[in-house]
């Protein structure tokens, strides 16, 4: 792993002017910074680069910038509001990006953002959800033409996971920009991989640009375990991971997780004022069902009640708010799953689930996995009704059969958690080799 750490010098050169005409004199300061030029690094070696590289004068332009746009000289600069750091090296360049309704910066899509520049996009790539994050979880999303800009959209979800060498021949550059919320079985990290891997195939280079993660400040859940490899869970990491879409691209190339131990040639374009204490709050929804940050939050938490006959609230206006069922108690809340956009036939359609609201309680950030969802839906159902009725779904997801096992012989939260801890140990310290941010 390589970092680009060129020098900067900074030479002020004050020019003093007075003119008096009946007005007060008048002090004018000039201030011009003058540094050693950038040079963009040659990645013939398929280092992963982390271009990061600001004058003084720059860095103070970016600040006040965060504070027009933000209202807070706290609030992380993004990957894609950094665009001048590797300008150059997109000019005469054929480009393709992947990216959906996320990938926005002050309310202007990055595709007509290089589109306004006079770059030549040449083609959009779109992973589940679609290009603009209407598709349902799983549904087949179609290749087709964007309307607004009439580039091909190719979609990468379904049959054409990764890039082929035709959808590639044209392309000298591929910038990746989604954001992501930081969980194993959250597809894009998977269609991250498959485009570094094809990238690698084709000798094309790469450009991710991050984001903050919302789920970044913790680490939590089981190791994917080898057999259990999927698309919702292709590399060996918890359920929650802790680490920015740019840091995990880095731990792909460091940890050879690629095909045949290819390496990509990747830049990476970090955030600046992030930390993974950072509290982000996402402006658009990364996905139909995740409409709020409690949602989010929850995510980790609830997603495995998929391969259950448990619902999270699909088809109704807070998804992953919620979870209920029809034979639970009847208690003080109950939902009405509905077919609507996001939730085309969502389970339990038109029935009455009863259930608990997690949105009142759940307002702070979470620190760990809450398992006590589903030992005590569990509980609930008895032997009556089968809970776990997708079992190789459910192990996908948790990247093993374990605690599926411990869940059907009652074990608690605490002793689930204890099996937990040497893998999570481990992670961590592979984890730390990546990290760009504290």
């Amino acid at each position: 792993m390589k970092y680009s750490n060129g020098k900067s010098y900074l030479s002020f050169t004050v020019l003093r002017y007075a003119k008096v005409l009946c007005l007060k004199s008048i002090l004018i300061f000039l201030v011009a910074s003058c540094t050693v030029p950038f040079k963009r690094p040659v990645n013939t070696t398929n280092e992963t680069i982390v271009i990061e590289n600001e004058t003084i004068a720059n860095e103070e332009a970016i600040r006040e910038e965060a504070l027009a746009v933000h209202g807070s000289l706290h609030k992380p600069i993004l990957g894609i509001e950094r665009l001048h750091l590797f300008m150059d090296s997109l000019v005469d360049k054929r480009i393709a990006v992947v990216s959906n309704q996320t990938s926005m910066v002050n309310n202007t899509h990055l595709v007509d953002t290089l589109l306004a520049m006079k770059l030549n996009v040449v083609k959009v790539f779109a992973p589940e959800h679609g290009f603009r994050g209407e598709a349902d979880a799983g549904e087949k999303v179609h290749s087709t033409v964007d309307v607004k800009t009439g580039l091909p959209l190719i979609s990468l979800y379904g049959n054409n996971k990764k890039p082929t060498y035709d959808q590639l021949v044209d392309v000298d550059i591929v910038i990746y920009d989604i954001q992501d919320v930081g969980v194993r079985f959250y597809t894009y990290i998977s269609t991250l991989h498959y485009v570094m891997e094809a990238c690698a195939e084709n000798k094309k280079q790469m450009i991710v640009l991050d984001r903050p993660n919302p789920n970044g400040h913790y680490i939590d859940g089981p190791i994917r375990e080898p057999q259990h490899r999927s698309f919702v869970g292709m590399h060996p990491v918890p359920i929650v991971y802790g680490m920015t879409i740019g840091e995990y691209a880095m731990m792909v190339n460091g940890e050879s997780w690629l095909r045949d131990s290819l390496v990509c040639s990747l830049w990476v374009i970090p955030c600046k004022y992030y930390t993974h204490k950072t509290n982000y709050v996402l402006p658009v929804a990364p996905s139909p069902n995740l409409k709020s940050e409690v949602a989010i939050t929850m995510y980790p938490s609830l997603c495995m009640f998929e391969a259950t006959t448990v619902s999270v609230g699909r088809g109704t206006d807070r998804p992953f708010e919620m979870y209920g069922h029809p034979k639970f108690p009847i208690d003080e809340f109950s939902f009405i799953p509905t077919s609507r956009a996001g939730a085309k036939s969502p389970m339990y359609e038109n029935r009455i689930c009863n259930g608990y609201d997690l949105q009142e309680h759940n307002q702070k950030r979470k620190y760990e996995i809450n398992l006590n969802y589903l030992i005590r839906a569990k509980q609930l159902l008895g032997d009556t009704v089968n809970f776990i009725n997708q079992p190789g779904f459910f192990d996908r997801l948790a990247g093993t059969s374990s605690l599926r096992i411990q869940i059907e012989k009652g074990w608690s939260a605490k002793e689930i958690r204890a099996q937990w801890k040497p893998g999570l140990d481990a992670f961590k310290a592979v984890r730390s080799k990546y990290l760009l941010y504290p």
